[in-house]
């Protein structure tokens, strides 16, 4: 009685394929995903990536993995440099303010990540890293001081996007003049007056966007590791140079074993984004929906596929979060009063296969590259199949089953760690006991057919959140959440 965990698979956004999933060490994944540039609030779209690629963290470590989760902040760039200016502000006020912000939304979604390193506390290792792709000529020093990679010394630019054509490789085009080709990008920007900035060998300045993340991630990771991950919107050109000067400067081929991307998340078909004006910050949906209601729709959705936003969407499942947890603590509580089993007859036996089927449905769908939306619906197959069977004839094995099935759905979209524990408080336990004994005593007012009282017992319970079932002469209850 059992079934064998399957293959994780990953969809490697490097080859567009599915491939088996096998880290450079056994049992160690090395994670790093591209954080936010903190110039402005964390909004839902930033908060799909950081969920997603949580749940892929929190599987992997289900599955026994060692996962190392680091996640930078971007603390200097243009567009906190410009927010500081219409505000009057130093930028550094700009940083510490958003900061704060985005680190309190991961609290709330429940987003442990190792290290957060900031890009101003690295400037040393961005100059360094620098400095050794200047020597091995992979990149130059303009007239103005600033530093530029140069494209045509990297053969395989473009295979990550998928972009094959160098006129769709341009980029920083208002710097056209000092760059040899047009598609050479910025490692080290010259200081222009007013800019916070550096000392380096090339004059005072600061870092270009990439290199800050392939020095923070090689940094803590090493100069290869398995998982890269972000928004599709970084493939190009954030990541292809990343991979472009980070394998220049290690000489090491793949860099990143597996790049994985998050799909858009749109609101009536656009994508969120501050140009449209259709933001919606993570605070207010918070304040609105409450994280486990956010999690479970964020989660809806495989990774990869756009997800679009609507409140119609977020209200069914807010409905169908409590449903799960109320299912979830209905199997603890039946659990707990039911007697174990020492002889299963043959429909016992399919019941409980039915529960390990379930089971197994949830790893297939997470071992093909984390589908949490197959997952999820493996888990409301077993949702429905517990109040359907379970809930009116308990079977000591089928629930325990089921329980550790629910458990582990919970490790991966943490939206019942309160009902999740291993064992029921002596608090938890009184209480229902005491349901219990209002319960029997409601059944006893139905066989002297005071059905008025025993209705009115039903009701008064309802609106304290216990829901009852009557299956003939038996009342199964459940708390609804």
């Amino acid at each position: 009685m059992g079934f064998e965990l399957p293959r994780i698979k990953v969809l490697n956004t490097l080859g567009r394929r599915l491939e088996d999933f096998e880290p450079f060490k056994p049992g160690l994944v090395r994670m790093y995903v591209c954080g936010p540039t903190v110039y402005d609030y964390t909004h839902l779209g930033h908060a799909r990536t950081y969920v997603a690629f949580d749940a892929i963290k929190r599987y992997l470590r289900l599955r026994g993995y060692n996962v190392i989760h680091v996640q930078n902040i971007t603390d200097i760039d243009d567009k906190i440099i410009n927010r500081a200016r219409e505000e009057g502000v130093d930028w550094r006020e700009i940083v510490e303010r958003y900061t704060r912000d985005y680190m309190e939304m991961l609290e709330k979604l429940k987003i442990n990540v190792d290290l957060h390193p900031r890009v101003t506390h690295h400037i040393k290792e961005i100059i360094e890293f620098i400095q050794v792709l200047i020597e091995k000529g992979h990149a130059y020093v303009s007239p103005s001081g600033s530093v530029y990679f140069d494209v045509t010394t990297y053969p395989e630019y473009g295979e990550l996007s998928g972009h094959k054509s160098p006129e769709a490789w341009r980029q920083e085009e208002e710097h056209l003049r000092e760059k040899k080709h047009p598609f050479d990008f910025a490692l080290w920007k010259a200081c222009k007056p007013g800019e916070p900035c550096w000392d380096s060998p090339w004059g005072k300045g600061r870092p270009g966007w990439h290199i800050e993340c392939s020095v923070m991630s090689s940094k803590y990771l090493g100069d290869q590791f398995e998982i890269h991950g972000g928004g599709q919107d970084l493939i190009f050109p954030h990541h292809e140079n990343e991979r472009a000067q980070s394998e220049a400067r290690f000489g090491k081929r793949p860099w990143v074993k597996y790049w994985l991307h998050t799909g858009y998340l749109t609101v009536r078909g656009e994508k969120m984004s501050k140009s449209l004006g259709n933001i919606i910050p993570v605070k207010e949906a918070l304040s609105k929906w409450g994280p486990e209601t956010l999690r479970l729709w964020l989660l809806s959705a495989h990774y990869r596929t756009p997800l679009d936003f609507n409140e119609e969407s977020l209200e069914q499942y807010k409905r169908q979060l409590k449903r799960i947890r109320s299912t979830i603590e209905l199997t603890g509580r039946l659990l707990r009063e039911t007697e174990p089993s020492y002889h299963l007859d043959d429909k016992e036996v399919a019941l409980v296969q039915r529960v390990l089927g379930y089971w197994h449905e949830f790893h297939k769908a997470m071992s093909n590259d984390f589908n949490t939306a197959k997952a999820l619906a493996a888990i409301n197959k077993l949702v429905s199949f517990v109040n359907s069977e379970l809930s009116s004839k308990p079977i000591y094995t089928a629930l325990t089953l089921a329980y550790r099935a629910f458990r582990e759905f919970n490790e991966v979209f943490a939206i019942a760690d309160d009902i999740i524990t291993g064992v029921a408080p002596a608090e938890v336990q009184l209480v229902d006991r005491l349901v219990d004994l209002i319960v029997e005593v409601r059944a006893k007012l139905r066989k002297r057919k005071d059905y008025e009282l025993a209705d009115w017992i039903r009701a008064e319970l309802g609106q304290l959140g216990i829901r009852l079932l009557d299956y003939g002469e038996k009342t199964v209850w459940r708390k609804e959440s």
